[in-house]
């Protein structure tokens, strides 16, 4: 499973939604416009943000951009009800500096933002700090924004942005690879030697693009497997690169073990033997390791 750990704070990161247009009275709108859970440690150190972070961040984003913070204003609390204790919610504005993904910004940004407290209660030292931030639009209100977590506005690094924009590259691509939803079906297939056999495992996709796993089995050597995004599958398909969009979607989303009844196969050594193959692309990709939550659609 993703395993999740909580690292040092090295910045303040901040729960964000969309600006509804700021009217101190109008308290439970305001709350209702807050996206994510602001209970509890949900920052984490750039240092330590993985590629899946980045990339659950960036596939569930319209716009992905850096700018810098210009303003913080801090609700009364009676304006935000139902926050945690130690946070403070505040209307933040800030300058787009550049827009890496996205439709065209204005000069100015603005979103909500709850904020944890320092241990004097005070708020974090926001003004002129350069985040990445990762965002939808509001229909009808330019220059409003709303987070797709509530952390998904991290401290700028030139690395996180070297890295986020190789994996918006990806995403855009013609040939990027489709999110996966599940296993449809696996076909074990024995060859005629003892010990030959070929494994297929056919995935189930968000916009049903063809996905397939292979996995070949050949007398005194060693499983070879690859992926194949196409109808045709091909046993000369290689394996995905580490830290790559394809490894991304089959590493983080793959059940672990194969699915009951997943397995067309006739008979039980051939259902077994499929599993195991599964089992072992499974374990070829790794672990899928994340500091911080999967983003949610």
């Amino acid at each position: 499973m993703p395993r999740f750990a909580v690292r040092p704070i090295m910045v303040a990161a901040i729960t964000v939604a969309a600006w509804s247009g700021f009217v101190p009275a109008a308290a439970q709108p305001t709350q209702a416009l807050i996206r994510g859970d602001a209970s509890g440690d949900i920052t984490v150190a750039n240092a330590a943000l993985t590629y899946a972070d980045l990339a659950s961040l960036a596939d569930a984003s319209e716009v992905v951009l850096r700018a810098q913070i210009r303003k913080v204003s801090r609700l009364k609390p009676e304006q935000a009800p139902g926050l945690p204790a130690g946070t403070a919610r505040v209307l933040i504005e800030a300058k787009t500096q550049t827009v890496l993904s996205g439709p065209a910004m204005g000069e100015t940004v603005r979103y909500l933002a709850d904020v944890p407290l320092d241990a004097k209660g005070k708020l974090p030292k926001l003004k002129k700090q350069i985040m990445l931030v990762f965002a939808r639009t509001v229909a009808g209100r330019p220059g409003e924004l709303r987070l797709v977590d509530g952390a998904a506005q991290i401290a700028w690094s030139g690395a996180d942005e070297m890295r986020t924009r190789g994996i918006l590259t990806e995403l855009l691509s013609p040939e990027a690879p489709p999110r996966i939803k599940g296993v449809r079906e696996v076909l074990y297939v024995p060859g005629n030697l003892v010990g030959e056999g070929e494994t297929q495992v056919f995935l189930q996709t968000q916009n049903n693009a063809p996905v397939s796993l292979t996995v070949v089995r050949r007398p005194g050597m060693a499983k070879a497997w690859g992926v194949s995004l196409s109808e045709i599958v091909d046993q000369a398909a290689r394996t995905p690169e580490r830290d790559t969009l394809t490894w991304y979607r089959l590493a983080c989303f793959l059940p672990r073990s194969m699915p009951a009844g997943a397995s067309l196969s006739g008979s039980a050594d051939q259902v077994r033997a499929a599993a195991a193959d599964y089992a072992y692309v499974v374990e070829q990709l790794g672990e899928c390791t994340r500091t911080r939550p999967a983003v949610v659609d």
